[in-house]
């Protein structure tokens, strides 16, 4: 674990902030040029931005809803450590909508240019969680399984590094993303696809998570997947609905 990289004065920089900040660069730099691919105007760099301050936002909120329980609230809040992607998915996703309504820009289409940023700025956030020894596994005799003695929790049992397993999972799904669009893989369709794997991919490591589940054997995770997967499968079987491709449609 380095939770810590190195601190200026009383000033602690942390991996977490470090891997947090550069999946938000990575991710705004692959959304430009997908954009830019895709043919729309440069003001779309705007709903980038804004989508990442709502990410974050979200990302915060859904996490101290989540460990509500660990502690006060308001302490979860403010403290340092702890992200939820779903909730900085939801918040950057409705962020980014509402400003791409305002400049008149097809959702669809800027959803298809975002979701390689997406997928890889979850990947490298992931990296981040693993360093400060957060949203890890259940205890794991693998060879692999790792102990965060300073974790959030701490934890001296090894256990399943699944920060990692998603960072491995999700920079394929990025490659697969961008090759799909390449190949003229219908907008809606690249969509669909997006959200129906990287929802099976949390879905499924829920089951080794250590989050507590709220509806019979599910987590808030693996609901939130579920819907996910299918407004997915929704996007991918109807292509556009009647008539027009939804990846033309301006909102």
């Amino acid at each position: 674990m380095y939770p810590v990289l190195f601190t200026i004065g009383d000033f602690e920089i942390t991996s977490f902030g470090v891997l947090v900040g550069l999946a938000a660069i990575v991710g705004v730099l692959v959304f430009e040029r997908e954009a830019k691919r895709s043919g729309l105007p440069e003001e779309i760099g705007s709903a980038a931005i804004g989508g990442v301050i709502g990410g974050l936002i979200g990302a915060k909120l859904l996490w101290s809803i989540e460990f509500a329980g660990t502690g006060p609230f308001f302490s979860l809040l403010f403290s340092r450590g702890g992200l939820s992607w779903f909730g900085g998915l939801i918040g950057g996703v409705g962020t980014g909508l509402w400003i791409l309504r305002r400049l008149r820009i097809p959702i669809v289409k800027a959803l298809a240019a975002a979701a390689p940023a997406l997928a890889i700025g979850h990947a490298i956030g992931r990296i981040g969680c693993f360093l400060v020894g957060d949203d890890y596994g259940r205890p794991s005799t693998l060879p692999w399984a790792v102990a965060f003695p300073e974790g959030r929790p701490p934890t001296d049992v090894p256990v399943h590094p699944t920060q990692l397993y998603e960072t491995l999972l999700l920079v394929p799904l990025a490659w697969m993303l961008i090759r799909w669009r390449r190949q003229g893989v219908s907008d809606a369709v690249v969509v669909g696809r997006y959200f129906i794997l990287a929802g099976a991919i949390r879905f499924g490591i829920e089951f080794i998570r250590v989050n507590r589940p709220i509806l019979g054997p599910l987590t808030l995770a693996q609901l939130i997947a579920s819907a996910l997967m299918m407004v997915g499968v929704v996007l991918v079987l109807r292509r556009g609905g009647s008539g027009q491709p939804l990846d033309q449609v301006a909102p």
